[in-house]
């Protein structure tokens, strides 16, 4: 059974408010794609890295996989339209080479900071339920709103959960999952997790980390930064 990361970098990151899209960044010289296949590639359990890469990028994606010796990357997939889209053309580019009891854990590239634990965790619990969600507690109080401007009501915070990624799968039920979105007319959900909820298929928690950051904006940049500096970690 093979282990496999999906990692997404179909994105153009208009809120960074850069030239390049945010995954090909560089953090103190580094591209961001680069810290995050670093994380697959060093995880003992993983056996294989894909890429869903924007168009036009796929040959610098490849010779920053060369550069840091990224030597379990094996696949390069078409971004698409959406991120739906760019997810479905990677669990689709998979199920062409691998099994449906194979595991897969669909990642954003712009989570560079992912830890051992948060990916050993994911591929524990998709091998116990078939999926798994990582996720956080919701710390903040939530308040509802119809207008984005004002709000008369809360909402419990220990209902919700904040979800990041990994998101793992069995691979034949998240390629089942995209099957099924396409007979619904489901083309821009959010996420795999909210995929499979609005397919009619329960999904399970695994456990996240506030350091697992998506880097959305120049702050999250900034973060990051000092996220490195402090880690005591192998980065």
């Amino acid at each position: 059974m093979a282990n496999i990361g999906l990692i997404i970098a179909g994105g153009v990151g208009a809120r960074m408010q850069q030239a390049i899209p945010k995954q090909f960044m560089t953090v103190f010289d580094k591209p961001i794609i680069a810290y995050t296949m670093e994380k697959f590639e060093k995880h003992p359990a993983i056996d294989v890295i894909a890429v869903v890469c924007l168009e036009g990028w796929e040959n610098i994606l490849a010779s920053y996989a060369k550069q840091y010796h990224i030597t379990k990357l094996k696949h390069i997939f078409p971004a698409g339209k959406v991120g739906q889209e760019s997810i479905k053309n990677g669990i689709m580019g998979l199920a062409e080479h691998y099994s449906d009891d194979d595991i897969v854990l669909v990642h954003d590239a712009i989570r560079p900071n992912l830890s051992k634990d948060v990916i050993s965790e994911c591929i524990a619990i998709t091998k116990q339920y078939g999926n798994a969600i990582v996720c956080v507690p919701c710390q903040e109080a939530m308040l509802e709103t119809n207008d984005k401007i004002c709000s008369e009501s809360s909402y419990p915070r220990d209902n919700l959960k904040r979800t990041q990624t990994p998101q793992g799968f069995k691979l034949g039920i998240i390629k089942n999952a995209h099957k099924k979105a396409a007979e619904l007319g489901i083309t821009n959900s959010i996420a795999s997790c909210t995929l499979m909820i609005e397919v009619g298929e329960k999904v399970y928690f695994s456990t996240g980390s506030e350091k697992n950051i998506k880097l959305t904006t120049p702050e999250d940049i900034e973060i990051f930064k000092a996220l490195l500096r402090g880690s005591k970690d192998d980065i």
